[in-house]
């Protein structure tokens, strides 16, 4: 074995480092070039950054599990900590379950997400997003999130699981916490207080599965229903698999569009090259989803003592695939830090995800930025970011690359 690469100068608390999580960036190079898989010292957390390293482990499930076993959170000399989990019921679902189980649970919802469907949900899609885009565009100043980039998604997604009287911004301020729990940067109290709001949500969704259940449903919650009348799921497999879609449906289009609307409104020549060829908003929102990977990363539960890539791993740490770093790996993308249109093969990153995980909202994502842009290009002939309000700001996570406000100043064609 190789031993441990050295990061001369680089302390446990730099991963979670405001710098860092506001840019990180040249964090992330640093890493995939001198320590592709780093042990962080004095913990037992792995960090695995180079696109040969990650794309190794997502295949070698039995070693490194998807099992959520803790997550992590910030101490008080600002180095990452593990909060540990018992895995109990409900743990090992869906995007935390391993084969042949993770194919069971896909299996129960994928058919009500496969590309052919998201082709024909697109006027759906359209009907919830074009007016509040219009509505945005009208206003010309707006904060994108509010109106549109969380407005948008979080409706979709309802829609496509078949939820009944539902709150969108109780559902939205769910989704946003449910990913807060993997964010890494709370200190340990205010991730226990995160947790225990998530628990809130679960008493209404297994209401609504209990609902399908007895009664039958449309979309995703159908689905869900059927396969568990049919002995497919376990009920509290199907609860935890709808918490699952709601979550990383409503956070990782939010922040996809809200990206692609920040990279378009700081760069006008690009912003006019897609308005002009609006047939390159496809290759767009690929290098959007490689540049700034919605999830920077998912964590791994280590089941025996192993190694990757030559470090050697012992068992009980918990490794992060680092996503966001692998995606701007210079030895796997020719100008790793720029948009790049004419890629030879756009769709190879690791936007979401790799293998067996692949997310499988993946479909239903690119149609609804691609729905959102295609309408704010057309109906502009300009938009940038509005100089005369507070300027962006980003949610402080490792996890989510997700923009809290984002105003802008839109010119109406």
């Amino acid at each position: 074995m190789t031993p441990q690469p050295e990061m001369k100068g680089l302390p446990a608390s730099a991963l979670l480092d405001p710098a860092v999580i506001e840019d990180p960036y040249p964090f992330y190079r640093r890493l995939v070039a001198e320590a592709p898989v780093w042990r962080i010292p004095g913990t037992e957390i792995v960090t695995v950054s180079s696109f040969a390293a990650v794309t190794e482990a997502t295949g070698r499930s039995a070693e490194l599990s998807s099992h959520l076993r803790g997550v992590l959170y910030r101490t008080d000399t600002g180095a990452p900590s593990v909060l540990p989990f018992d895995g109990g019921p409900g743990t090992d679902v869906l995007a935390t379950a391993d084969p042949p189980m993770h194919s069971r649970h896909r299996a129960a919802v994928f058919p009500e997400l496969v590309s052919r469907r998201m082709a024909r949900l697109r006027p759906e899609v359209e009907a919830i997003a074009n007016p509040r885009v219009d509505r945005a565009i009208d206003t010309s100043r707006v904060e994108l999130m509010a109106e549109v980039a969380n407005a948008v998604p979080i409706r979709v997604v309802s829609r496509l699981i078949g939820w009944e009287g539902e709150d969108p911004d109780r559902l939205l301020s769910a989704a946003f916490d449910s990913t807060a729990v993997v964010g890494a940067t709370a200190t340990r109290d205010e991730l226990i207080d995160t947790m225990a709001r998530t628990a809130d949500i679960l008493e209404w969704i297994t209401h609504q599965v209990d609902q399908a259940v007895d009664n039958g449903a449309d979309g995703v919650l159908g689905a869900v229903a059927t396969a568990i009348n049919e002995g497919d799921l376990e009920h509290l497999e199907g609860i935890v698999i709808i918490q699952t879609l709601l979550s990383a449906g409503g956070e990782s289009t939010t922040s996809l569009i809200g990206n692609a609307v920040h990279r378009l409104a700081a760069d006008r020549e690009l912003q006019d090259h897609l308005r002009a060829r609006p047939e390159l908003i496809a290759p767009f929102i690929e290098e959007m989803l490689r540049l700034e990977s919605p999830f920077r990363y998912h964590l791994r539960h280590v089941t025996t003592d192993c190694a990757l890539q030559g470090v050697d791993i012992p068992a009980g740490s918990t490794v992060l695939l680092m996503w966001a770093a692998a995606n701007r790996d210079p030895d796997q993308y020719e100008r790793p830090d720029e948009v790049v249109l004419d890629r030879p093969a756009p769709r190879h990153h690791l936007g979401f995800g790799r293998g067996v995980h692949l997310c499988v909202g993946a479909p239903l994502a690119r149609l609804e930025a691609d729905v959102v842009l295609t309408r704010l290009l057309e109906r502009t002939r300009a938009f940038a970011l509005d100089a005369s309000a507070d300027p962006p700001t980003r949610e402080n996570s490792l996890m989510v690359r997700r923009f809290r406000r984002l105003p802008l100043v839109l010119s109406a064609s």
